[in-house]
């Protein structure tokens, strides 16, 4: 997969599920993620990316999961065993600290901060697609957790719609070397157009 250039009008970072449950010290799913992030260097990654797509005028969607409240996925028929996992955890509950942004990469002002959704996927019974054709892209970077559950579902959806995907692949993690192994290894080349490191990323990006 060949490196290429990234236009600012048509190209836009979807970070997905930044809340202090996933990023923080203290958060319900960081000790599950902590060994793989700090061996990628998630946190500067995600940093390093954040600034610089800013800076050059890339925009920035947040694509956030749904905040966990009582009674969600309780009278569901078919709940996944994820969502399951979520309900007995209150994981990212609405109006808890977990459920908030970590300081480090809450929206700005002009961000677009996208539906909340219910599964793995940032498409579905969303906006996003809406949201991202009414800003004319076709070129979509994929940041955030988890790189194969939510980040691998909502970038191969993303395939499936006609856009272009990137994923970054120390801007991600997960629970296991072997799941990082299959989203970019196994996975991730059946359906993405590019699989970059933070530092090839940042090199493909047009000059400020």
């Amino acid at each position: 997969m060949a490196v290429q250039t990234y236009d600012k009008a048509t190209t836009a970072l979807l970070f997905i599920d930044p809340y202090n449950d996933f990023l923080s010290e203290g958060g319900k799913l960081w000790p599950r993620v902590k060994d793989v992030a700090n061996e990628v260097g998630l946190l500067d990654n995600l940093r390093a990316i954040s600034g610089a797509v800013r800076r050059v005028g890339i925009k920035v969607f947040i694509v956030p999961y749904r905040r966990w409240e009582p009674d969600d996925f309780e009278t569901w028929r078919h709940p996944s065993p994820s969502q399951l996992s979520v309900m007995k955890r209150h994981t990212f509950a609405r109006g808890e600290w977990g459920g908030e942004w970590h300081p480090d990469f809450a929206p700005h002002a002009v961000d677009i901060v996208v539906k909340e959704h219910w599964g793995s996927s940032g498409f579905a019974n969303t906006d996003l697609d809406l949201r991202l054709k009414q800003q004319g892209i076709s070129h979509v970077i994929i940041v955030g957790l988890l790189a194969n559950t939510c980040a691998e579902t909502t970038a191969r959806y993303a395939q499936e719609l006609g856009y272009h995907v990137t994923l970054v692949r120390d801007a991600t993690a997960a629970f296991s070397h072997e799941m990082m192994h299959a989203a970019h290894e196994l996975n991730g080349p059946t359906y993405a157009h590019a699989i970059l490191r933070t530092s090839e990323f940042l090199a493909a990006l047009p000059s400020a």
